[in-house]
């Protein structure tokens, strides 16, 4: 599905999860990391689809990869312990960038709407509020639901202009 609005289904279970993989190159090569995240996906639908939200310094080697421009990655989210028959999980490709001022503010109150136990603990919420939050904004996700028949996928492509 290109161009349309991102399927309610894909939507879902990026609400439903909240650990993703990152994979992404740096000047070694190919790299991955798990960071939690949260994701817009339960505002309305649009045709330039869901955001999501996590938090890195770029101090990190992941963080010090997604600061360079045009900054690209892959990504899946699934739960742990899934029979294969009713595995679900999802793939992705986008953007990556930081955020600042009032974007960040908002991203800043999903994520912590997400995680409360992070402004639960003050030291936690400091060292937080003090790193960059960034946005991953998908142009390509692949929900694979065996729940509905081995192998079955649902697809959304972000529209070339969005």
């Amino acid at each position: 599905m290109t161009g349309m609005n991102c399927p309610d289904g894909i939507r879902r279970a990026l609400a439903a999860h909240s650990t993703m993989t990152l994979a992404y190159t740096d000047e070694d090569g190919p790299q991955a990391c798990a960071v939690l995240y949260a994701s817009d996906a339960r505002a309305p639908a649009a045709a330039d689809g869901p955001a999501l939200y996590f938090v890195t310094a770029t101090t990190t080697r992941h963080g010090r990869a997604l600061a360079g421009p045009g900054a690209r990655v892959a990504f899946t989210a699934q739960r742990d312990g899934q029979e294969w028959s009713a595995l679900t999980g999802l793939q992705g490709r986008g953007d990556c960038r930081p955020l600042a001022e009032a974007e960040r503010a908002a991203g800043w109150r999903l994520y912590t709407e997400r995680f409360p136990f992070v402004t639960a603990d003050e030291r936690l919420r400091g060292a937080l509020e003090r790193t960059t939050l960034w946005e991953l904004r998908p142009d390509w996700l692949r929900l694979i639901d065996n729940g509905q028949g081995f192998g079955h996928k649902e697809e959304w492509h972000r529209a070339a202009d969005s």
